[in-house]
């Protein structure tokens, strides 16, 4: 794709980076046969490729954002899955990213859309207040077909029946492996799953620990930064992303690490890309140090010996979460991990297709979102499975609220077939 950046615009990183990207797009479309929005609607607009043009124009001009570029760009899940498709390398994240940014900076929001994103921004990210929100949101609920914006609706229906309590393992602390250690790994907790779903990091202590990880949970890490890097709120989130970079830096060049385990997918794509986000700020160095240490709880369990099982008479459908098939480009593993305990291992159709959770997305595009849940949870009740597995906490909340299913995280599978207890959702079901 032809280009006319100025000289002056090209000394700013992120429109240098832009231009890269616009020019290895070759205009092919075959994004919009996997594009999820595009999916739905049948609009250009509503695939990458329209959406790459939208951004040239405003990046090109400078211009101020109109209505018509930002309802396009907001639409998008950054599901990545035009990345897997681009047979040009077209790395659409980083170009998306820049235009969020630049919207957020330069377009003049509704109030109603300005008031719901600062509450997002100021309360997902932050466990503690999360809870205290989750607990209103439950009394709300049974209300919530009075609410006049879906948006509002949608942040009700979001509340679990049940809020688990906190769990003292998310404290920063040091967890000594069981068996003689093999590596020394830092656990990132992360911010809206310690107060959704407890259950995900004590499994995956407990499964490191068994397999001979020392554990460390850092004092002074949390939220990784990326419900508001998609809202383009670059402040708050490289804000977030320096204070895990600090701490985790700290205990590499304390006793060491040999890798920073994340179990949440959508945050460990963005730890990932730590080293671009920070490639023109001081830490640029250290950032970078932490993206090569990043790795998926499944990247990290396929170097240790996990033991084979014995047929566990379980068929476990398998959600390929977004964030991990085409953020980081981990296909197999948590499959693998899973058939090796003993687990009968199916998949939906279409499993390159986002479920519509995507950060806030669900909350911020409910109408889209809602239309991939149906059809997601449509194509994996139809493989009859015992449980569905994810390796991401908005799928599994997003899968699990349509569907009568038990929905749990790999790692709670993996932990349960080497001597762990039963996921709780699976003791629910009897």
């Amino acid at each position: 794709m032809q280009t006319t950046f100025t000289p002056k615009q090209l000394e700013k990183p992120d429109f240098e980076r832009s231009n890269e990207i616009l020019r290895a797009c070759v205009h092919c479309g075959f994004c919009t046969a996997t594009c999820p929005t595009y999916q739905v609607l049948g609009d250009e607009l509503d695939s990458p490729r329209g959406r790459i043009y939208l951004i040239k124009d405003m990046l090109e001009n400078e211009r101020k954002p109109d209505e018509k570029t930002v309802k396009h760009i907001d639409r998008c899940l950054s599901c990545l899955a035009c990345m897997t498709t681009c047979p040009s390398g077209v790395h659409y994240m980083h170009l998306v990213d820049h235009a969020r940014a630049y919207i957020e900076e330069n377009y003049d929001r509704p109030w109603s859309d300005r008031a719901l994103r600062w509450v997002l921004a100021r309360i997902l990210p932050h466990p503690t207040r999360f809870r205290i929100a989750l607990l209103g949101a439950k009394i709300g609920r049974p209300f919530a077909f009075l609410m006049p914006d879906a948006r509002l609706k949608a942040m009700l229906e979001m509340a679990p029946k049940t809020i688990p309590p906190v769990s003292r393992n998310d404290d920063p602390q040091t967890f000594a492996p069981e068996v003689p250690r093999k590596k020394r790994v830092a656990l990132m907790t992360g911010c809206a799953q310690k107060a959704l779903n407890t259950d995900i990091n004590d499994a995956t202590i407990r499964l490191l620990r068994r397999l001979g990880c020392e554990v460390v949970v850092a004092k002074g890490a949390g939220c990784c930064g990326a419900l508001t890097h998609h809202m383009g709120k670059v402040g708050e989130s490289h804000a977030s992303a320096a204070a895990n970079i600090r701490a985790w830096v700290a205990e590499m060049d304390g006793d060491g690490l040999d890798a920073i385990v994340i179990n949440t997918s959508g945050c460990g794509t963005t730890v990932k890309d730590y080293g671009h986000m920070f490639r023109n700020d001081p830490l640029a160095a250290d950032a970078a140090r932490v993206s090569q240490k990043a790795k998926d709880i499944s990247e990290v369990l396929m170097d240790l010996d996990l033991p084979e099982g014995m047929d566990q008479g379980l068929t476990v459908a398998y959600h390929a979460a977004c964030s991990l098939q085409h953020g980081q480009k981990i296909k197999t593993f948590p499959k693998d991990l899973l058939k090796r305990a003993g687990f009968k291992i199916v998949e939906p159709s279409d499993p390159h297709l986002c479920c519509g959770s995507a950060g806030t997305y669900n909350l911020m595009q409910p109408e889209i979102s809602g239309q991939l849940k149906a059809r997601k949870v449509r194509t994996l009740e139809a493989k009859k499975p015992d449980v569905i597995a994810a390796g991401n906490i908005g799928c599994m909340m997003q899968i699990g609220s349509g569907t009568g299913i038990p929905v749990v995280h790999t790692v709670e599978l993996l932990d349960w077939a080497t001597g762990g207890p039963k996921p709780p959702k699976l003791l629910v079901k009897g």
